[in-house]
């Protein structure tokens, strides 16, 4: 359906952009009026900017219609947001110092995990004698 609506859409701007292309201005009767040019065109000197207008007319209201379709088409979608689908934000762990024998060794705290919004809660638990053999020397 929106595939259709776009195709719609662009045809509709082409069209509109090509017609108003093909008019000629106000100021174009001016001087056909003092001789320098001829009035006349495919429809007539007068039928052809009416017949062009209205065109014109009906083509924008098709573009302006299908760009509310585009719209609502785009805003209610089924699938669902961008942070729907993110991944749990895990924060890096936290380091303390432990001193033994005047040398610092440096132990991993326990990770801090933020659920994204809509997230489930749970979180395995982790000790910490296993993120310790980890950690290189």
């Amino acid at each position: 359906m929106e595939t259709f609506v776009w195709i719609i859409h662009t045809l509709a701007a082409l069209s509109v952009i090509g017609l108003v292309l093909i008019q000629h201005g106000k100021g174009a009767d001016m001087g056909a009026a003092f001789g320098s040019g001829s009035a006349g065109s495919l429809f007539g000197s007068t039928g052809a900017s009416n017949f062009l207008s209205k065109t014109t007319g009906v083509l924008a209201a098709v573009f302006f219609i299908s760009s509310l379709g585009l719209t609502y088409l785009s805003s209610h979608r089924q699938s669902g947001g961008v942070m729907q689908s993110a991944p749990v934000a895990v924060q890096p762990p936290a380091t303390t110092e432990k001193k033994v024998d005047s040398a610092a060794t440096i132990v991993p705290a326990a990770p801090t995990v933020t659920p994204a919004p809509g997230a489930p809660t749970t979180v395995e638990p982790t000790t910490t004698d296993s993120k310790a053999k980890d950690i290189p020397k």
